[in-house]
Parts: C-alpha cells; sequence; structure tokens
C-alpha cells in the first residue's frame, strides 16, 4: 500500500529522470508510478527490485570518522542520510554529466551551453522561477558572462541565497593531465578508493553538484524544502566576477527578503590589471607588427622594455612591493589573530605541505609566517606573459611589438584595489613608463563580517556531529580567505550573515588533475559525507535538529 508521501516522492523521481539529473530512477519506477495514479490508492500495491549500482560507489569509502547519530534528533534528517547513502551512484553522475559540460569563462568554451544546463537544475529541483540574465557590458569595457538566477518559493520563513560559479578555469597544460579533463573518469588515488578527475571537480562544480544533490534529496524525502532558496549562478569568477557584479547591483529588487547567503567566509581584495607595452606608444621598435628577430641588431625591443619595466614593481626575490604608498593602508593584526595564527600554525609540517600543494618550497620555513602570509598577506603575481614566439622548443625569430602581461594583486584592510591602480599609475610615469598602458580587468574588494553568525554556528555544530571538531570563534578584522566577490552582500547592496559549511572536497584547483573525493578515507568524508553535512548544517540552522 502506498501512502501520499510515497506518491509524491516517486513524482520527483520520474521528474529528475526525464529532466536528465538522475535519482535513483529506472523504468520499472516510471512505469509502476503510472500504474499508481491511475489505480484507486486502496488497492495499489507495488513491488520494486532493487537496482543493480551504476557504479559501485561505498557511500563511507574508508573514513574512519563517524557521525554521531544520537545528535540527529529529527527523524527526517535521518531518513535524509539513508536516501543519499541509496542513490550516491546516481549522485556521482550527476557531478560526472556536470564535469562532462566545459565551461571556460576566459575562452568562452561552453558558457552559454554550460548557463542553460545550470537552469536546467533549478527546474528540476522545483524553482518557480529560473531565467538566464544577459548582463550586457560591464564597467571595464567587457560582456559579461550570463548570471544564471532562480527562486524556488515553499512558502517558508527563511529565506537563502546561494551563490554558485558555474566557470573553471582553462585547461593551460593538457600534456600533464593523466585523465581526460572534462570526461569525468573515477579512479583511484591514494589514500582514496576512488576520486573524480576534472577540471572544476574541487573549484567548484563538486560542492555544487552535492548542494543540488542534497536539496533534491530532502525534496525526494519531505515532499518540499524546509526554506525558500534563491540561486545565483555566475559565469565570470575567474574574470573578476564582472558580469555578477553588474548583475547583483543592477537587480537589487531580485534579493529583496533574503536573510542569510550559502557562501564562503571573509574574503581578501583582488585587483586583476593588464600592462602593455608597445612599439606604437613608446615610439621605437615595431610599431605595426612583429618583425623579423634578426632585425634586432638594428632596432629597439619594446619586449625588453617591458621586462624592465616589470623589474621596477618588486624586489629582487619577487615578494616585496616596490610601489610607493602600497603598504601604507594596511591596518596590523590583533592580538587575538596572531594568537589565532599561531594556534592554525602548532600543528603544521611545512614539508609536508609544500609537497602536497606541489612547490619546492614556501618563502619561509616558519610555519606562523606561513600562516600569516596566507591569511593577512598582500602580493604582486605575474599571472601570464605572451608575445611573438609561443610555442616551446623550436626556433622562429621574432621582434614582438606588442607585450601583454596579466598581475593580480592581492590586498586586505584598508587598501583599495582602485587605488592600488592609481599608484601603480604613478610608479609607472615617475620611471619613465608614462606610455605603457594599465587595462584594468576587475576589482574584488575585501569583504570582512561576523563569522560567528547562526549559519557559522550550525557549521560548527555539524563538524562536532562529524567528529572534525568545531573552529574556534575569533574576532576577525584583519584575517580574511580566499578570494570570492562576497562583498556585494556583506555591505555593497546587502549586508546580510554569509557563511557555508561542509566536510569532504578534493584539490588541485587550476592545476592539472583536479579532483573531487568520492569515496572518503581516514579523516576525510566522501561525497555522501559531504551531502550529509550539508543537511545538518541546515537543519541546525533553521531549528529543525533540536533534542526534543
Amino acid at each position: 500500500m502506498l501512502n501520499k508521501n510515497h506518491v509524491h516522492t516517486l513524482k520527483l523521481l520520474a521528474i529528475a529522470c526525464c529532466a536528465g539529473i538522475t535519482a535513483s530512477c529506472s523504468e520499472s519506477t516510471e512505469t509502476t508510478m503510472t500504474a499508481t495514479e491511475t489505480a484507486p490508492m486502496e488497492s495499489t500495491t507495488m513491488a520494486v527490485a532493487e537496482a543493480e549500482p551504476k557504479l559501485g560507489i561505498r557511500p563511507r569509502g574508508d573514513t574512519e570518522l563517524e557521525i554521531d547519530m544520537s545528535q540527529i534528533h529529527n527523524p527526517e534528517l535521518a531518513e535524509i542520510f539513508d536516501y543519499i547513502d541509496e542513490n550516491i551512484d546516481d549522485h556521482v553522475i550527476n557531478l560526472q554529466k556536470w564535469i562532462q559540460q566545459p565551461s571556460i569563462s576566459n575562452t568562452g568554451e561552453g558558457i552559454q551551453e554550460s548557463a542553460f544546463m545550470v537552469k536546467g537544475f533549478f527546474d528540476q529541483l522545483g524553482c518557480q522561477k529560473s531565467q538566464v540574465y544577459d548582463v550586457g557590458i560591464t564597467e571595464w569595457g567587457q560582456q559579461g558572462n550570463p548570471v544564471v538566477y532562480a527562486h524556488c518559493d515553499e512558502g517558508a520563513d527563511t529565506t537563502m541565497v546561494v551563490y554558485w560559479m558555474y566557470d573553471t578555469m582553462p585547461i593551460t597544460q593538457p600534456d600533464l593531465w593523466n585523465y581526460p579533463p572534462f570526461e569525468g573518469r573515477l579512479v583511484e588515488q591514494a589514500p582514496y578508493s576512488k576520486v573524480l578527475i576534472g577540471r572544476g571537480a574541487n573549484n567548484s562544480k563538486g560542492r555544487q553538484m552535492a548542494f543540488l544533490n542534497t536539496m533534491m534529496s530532502m525534496k525526494a524525502v519531505t515532499g518540499k524544502l524546509p526554506m525558500n532558496v534563491i540561486f545565483v549562478a555566475e559565469g565570470d569568477e575567474e574574470r573578476m566576477s564582472i558580469g555578477y557584479r553588474k548583475f547583483v547591483r543592477d537587480n537589487p529588487e531580485l534579493f529583496e527578503g533574503v536573510d542569510v547567503m550559502w557562501g564562503g567566509g571573509n574574503s581578501e581584495g583582488c585587483v586583476f590589471v593588464e600592462l602593455i607595452t608597445s612599439g606604437e606608444s613608446w615610439g621605437r621598435g615595431p610599431t605595426y607588427s612583429n618583425i623579423h628577430g634578426g632585425r634586432k641588431r638594428q632596432v629597439d625591443a619594446p619586449a625588453w622594455r617591458h621586462i624592465k619595466m616589470l623589474s621596477t614593481l618588486v624586489d629582487e626575490t619577487g615578494n616585496k612591493v616596490m610601489i610607493d604608498g602600497f603598504y601604507d593602508d594596511i591596518v596590523p593584526l590583533t592580538e587575538s589573530e596572531e594568537k589565532y595564527l599561531r594556534a592554525s600554525a602548532e600543528n603544521m609540517n611545512v614539508e609536508v605541505a609544500a609537497k602536497n600543494l606541489g612547490v619546492a618550497r614556501f618563502i619561509s620555513e616558519d610555519p606562523y609566517e606561513i600562516q600569516k602570509m596566507a591569511r593577512a598577506g598582500t602580493s604582486m603575481n605575474l599571472d601570464g606573459i605572451w608575445a611573438g614566439n609561443m610555442f616551446e622548443g623550436g626556433s622562429g625569430a621574432i621582434l614582438p611589438n606588442r607585450i601583454v602581461s596579466k598581475h593580480n594583486f592581492r590586498y586586505v584592510p584598508n587598501q583599495d584595489g582602485l587605488e592600488i591602480v592609481n599608484l601603480l599609475r604613478a610608479h609607472l610615469d615617475k620611471h619613465g613608463y608614462e606610455d605603457v598602458e594599465i587595462n584594468i580587468v576587475g576589482d574584488v574588494p575585501w569583504a570582512r563580517m561576523d563569522e560567528n553568525n547562526p549559519l557559522a554556528q550550525a557549521a560548527n555544530r555539524m563538524r562536532d556531529i562529524f567528529g572534525i571538531g568545531s573552529n574556534e570563534p575569533i574576532e576577525h578584522e584583519t584575517i580574511l580567505g580566499g578570494y570570492w566577490p562576497a562583498y556585494l552582500f556583506a555591505g555593497d547592496v546587502y549586508d546580510i550573515p554569509i557563511a557555508s559549511g561542509y566536510v569532504g572536497g578534493g584539490g588541485n584547483s587550476h592545476a592539472a588533475n583536479e579532483y573531487f573525493v568520492i569515496e572518503g578515507a581516514g579523516r576525510t568524508y566522501g561525497m555522501a559525507g559531504m551531502e550529509k553535512s550539508i543537511a545538518t548544517v541546515i537543519y541546525n540552522f533553521l531549528g529543525l535538529n533540536e533534542e526534543q
């Protein structure tokens, strides 16, 4: 005998199958649902054969940690856990399909297709409104990539806005990938029995799909989401969020009534620029196009001028910015922040950390200094430079007429990204490089907020339940996290609590062989654990996991 909840669950599963994101559906499920809808409820019986595992994913993998189920007080949440375990194969397949769709913002590859694929995700979830927005030309003159907006109105008292980025970095070193970057292959990678390899797996499609899988699981078990949800997904995060910035500022009415944001925490600032040297602007060297490299005997080289110019911007180590006034406005660390950083450094193995990152060594060998650089440091990076003969190996004599280098400045309170550009302009002019052009790609200001807000507290409680251990509260003033566009909801357009919480993850973001952990090991949870952790944070936050 099927009750109404069972019928509703079957409908949701069938809808998900038709939309393309699997939810443990089979042809027999759809056939049986048709019979259920046409036959009287009292006389309906159904025998569902267990589906053969598609991938054979072990939900717990080799994770040594245990979820303390004595702290899961809501039976509904326990049902969601079971549902995730039963459907984890399909949840991984969902991620594979998402990885198989390229979404590279810097080249445009797959961006339009990805935007509509994301809209399809939100349609599957049952959001009443979903739309792909053309944001138009952004303030620095570039066309913004589409923003996908969706509103799932459950008639609840609480509305959460969820930040997504659907774009990824390009494949810059294809020969270093052990597996095709857009295949989503599952492989063994010690200590994990299964990880998924693919561009965007860790940054950030794995976590996004885990969140969507969690929402779908909640709806399959309970028939609705426990809160209203607004999704905003950008395709420009790897281009300084230029389209997202314009969209949120242009459409504040779409976010009226939001209570909290699911996103990262405090964010460092980042301003990205291109420096351009050309023979035409300089008045020396080739003025129209590249010429034969043999002409260097007679002709000045803009490329050497560019290199000389770059050498004035940093000291001989490349680690100190030599622009006048660059460090003037930085707020010093407080005593509590110093204490926090020293505590973070206590158990850090510098050699292991460097190896895991894929670097020969850190700038410093002192764990405290490494932590301080990571959480409160500034930098000017040379992200790339190109001109002339760009082929490795071989030969080909070229004297370039135009040289472009890309740079990102990471900055902290109370520095200002656009003021840094002004200081850069003054520096170039002072050193005789008035002809060098500065092109601003984008600016994402730093953001700091109360990291002990109710959503963050709910995440901390989850960490205790999952055996990870909670984060010690600290009044953050200058200690920031990695760059993301938090500022728009942290005082620029809206000022609401922002946090997120999950266990598990992956590695090699922006690098070759990016991966996401599917079957956990040791003290690392896999994908099923991540989905359960997301559900737990939300139930904790909404007060739905309280002891009765």
